[in-house]
């Protein structure tokens, strides 16, 4: 477990790739997040491609806000555009190192699945340990 004088010297600006899952049958979607971290208050934006119905091939946008206390994440991912007007919950770990965010996302009451975050240029850690899904 990282120290709080170690916590302190984490920040987790930066580029992001990731992936998330459905819990049923749709396929886990990749994105893109660009974080900015100041005194542990998180502000961001992601893309992720849209694959289902008639939107399929465009580019989903939206901004995030959250806290990260420790290694421990939250924030709140609101989508620009309709018809996305949901918002949807994080809840994640950082790693040790820094270089990957793994949890929970929720859409209150009505679906869920897990996440993964890998920090650009931290794609080596992540294959080194065998999680390709992001790289």
């Amino acid at each position: 477990m990282r120290s709080t004088d170690d916590d302190k010297t984490l920040n987790l600006s930066g580029a992001w790739r990731g992936v998330f899952s459905y819990p049923k049958r749709f396929d886990s979607v990749s994105f893109s997040a660009t974080l900015a971290e100041k005194d542990s208050w998180l502000t961001g934006t992601t893309q992720e491609p849209r694959s289902q119905r008639e939107e399929r091939g465009l580019t989903i946008t939206a901004s995030l806000q959250g806290r990260r206390v420790g290694t421990s994440v939250t924030w709140l991912k609101l989508y620009d555009h309709a018809p996305h007007l949901h918002s949807v919950h994080y809840a994640g770990v950082v790693s040790n190192d820094g270089d990957e965010i793994h949890g929970r996302w929720e859409i209150p009451g009505i679906w869920s699945g897990a996440f993964l975050m890998i920090r650009e240029g931290g794609a080596g850690v992540a294959l080194a340990r065998g999680t390709t899904a992001v790289v």
